[in-house]
């Protein structure tokens, strides 16, 4: 198997290096900010590197999966910043394949040019891996639809001026249908934006509350009752190898091997057997999910099918981005902790915030469990887990009759507890314990 780039491919390579070490410059990544966000992404403008796998018609550049693979692992391995994912990614393209020619003349080129940025009102307190449960409401009131509800999680709410929104439009439907995509400008009265600070201590998540916000039908995006078969889940060509969480973590290993190597002293860190195993472990895994994200572009640029290779490639790089940092925090020792800012800091405090960061990769995105039902059903040929109840589904027949009795033993939910979130669980125990004589105790 020849794993090698074209040569042309390897000029763009080159072509993107020069670029990046001219522009994202040491003091440019320590000063940071938005200010600095905007300003590199206008050079990216410039050089006609935004929008790259849209259409030439919609002012993208429609570059080929394999060009597009390249330009994010560069980008990725050099830490540039990429601030309006939702806009090129979720609103631009379902705009594309299912907007008016009003609306893609209004909300297209503005994208391209990052003068406008999105984001995405779809998760909300009751669905998350769960989409199709959105309780959103959107009523038709003449000429326009009236919003009430509420989402969370919604990233850079606060910054962008444009949402795209899921709603119900139809209460009667079936889960998945009845569901539709609205346009909404984030400065409609009625749209209350709250921060939800994480444990970075930083602020990109919100949530938003609608409070009978009005807006046009023209805001209407595709059929109505029909987004979750079209907007919701429309993506364009654009490369799913995860390629960049790849090139994030080789860059962050490469950071740990350089810090081990300078530490002197009697105690070389480089002399310690277990962290030159560790590390070479790492490297190894690291190895093995780039291998995983070019096998998913490569069946992209063959026009071939990928099943369930994105779910592995996202399980794989979300629970390996923490086995990672784990490993970076114990070569630091007790530097690990230690934020930007501390005159003691090592790796200019990169271990102790992706630390916190990379708490999320299992369920951002997509929870690791919900990757592995995938993988096995796709790739495995399984068949899917029965949605039954969850006290019977593990044999628990007795148990049951004791619920009925009110008789039920503390000790009998620790199988249960071990394998699946507290919610469920408590869910469980309080409908059978009002079967019970006299309901619950």
């Amino acid at each position: 198997m020849d794993f090698r780039f074209t040569e042309e491919e390897e000029k763009f390579r080159e072509e993107v290096r020069s670029f990046l070490k001219e522009q994202f410059t040491a003091r440019a990544e320590r000063d940071g900010g938005m200010a600095f966000y905007m300003s590199f992404n206008r050079k990216l403008v410039e050089k006609g590197w935004t929008a790259v796998h849209w259409p030439k018609e919609y002012g993208g550049q429609g570059w080929p999966i394999m060009r597009q693979v390249i330009f994010n692992e560069e980008m990725a391995y050099h830490r540039a910043p990429r601030t309006d994912f939702m806009g090129m990614n979720i609103a631009g393209p379902a705009i594309i394949a299912y907007g008016t020619p009003e609306q893609k003349e209004f909300h297209l080129p503005p994208i391209v040019r990052q003068e406008t940025f999105w984001c995405q009102g779809f998760t909300e307190p009751g669905a998350g891996s769960d989409l199709a449960s959105l309780q959103t409401r959107a009523a038709e009131d003449g000429d326009d639809f009236i919003i009430n509800g509420q989402k969370t999680y919604t990233t850079m709410a606060h910054f962008a001026q444009w949402c795209i929104l899921l709603a119900r439009t139809d209460p009667h439907a079936t889960k998945h249908r009845g569901i539709s995509c609205f346009l909404v400008d984030m400065k409609t009265p009625g749209i209350t934006v709250r921060p939800l600070i994480d444990m970075v201590g930083m602020h990109t998540l919100n949530e938003v509350f609608l409070d009978d916000v009005k807006v046009p039908k023209t805001a209407l995006l595709g059929d109505k009752n029909m987004a979750w078969y079209q907007a919701a889940g429309r993506s364009l060509e654009s490369e799913r190898s995860a390629i960049g969480n790849s090139a994030s973590e080789r860059r962050l290993v490469e950071d740990l091997v350089h810090y081990i190597k300078d530490v002197k002293g009697s105690d070389g860190l480089s002399a310690n057997h277990m962290l030159r195993q560790r590390m070479a472990e790492m490297a190894i895994e690291i190895e093995i999910g780039r291998m995983l994200s070019y096998r998913v572009a490569w069946l992209q640029s063959k026009g071939l099918p990928l099943d369930y290779m994105p779910s592995m490639v996202k399980l794989y790089h979300s629970e390996l981005s923490q086995r990672l940092v784990n490993a970076g925090i114990q070569v630091l020792g007790l530097y690990g902790p230690l934020e930007r800012g501390s005159k003691w800091v090592q790796l200019r405090g990169r271990l102790a915030r992706n630390y916190l960061v990379t708490v999320a990769n299992t369920f951002g995105g997509g929870t690791s469990e919900i990757q592995r039902l995938i993988v096995a059903t796709k790739g495995l040929g399984l068949p899917r887990e029965p949605a039954l109840d969850p006290l019977i589904t593990l044999g628990w027949e007795d148990n049951l009759s004791l619920a009925k009795r009110g008789t039920l033993p503390h000790l009998v939910l620790r199988p249960y507890i071990k394998g699946h979130d507290m919610v469920s669980v408590f869910d469980a125990l309080f409908r059978h314990l009002s079967l019970a004589p006299g309901g619950i105790p």
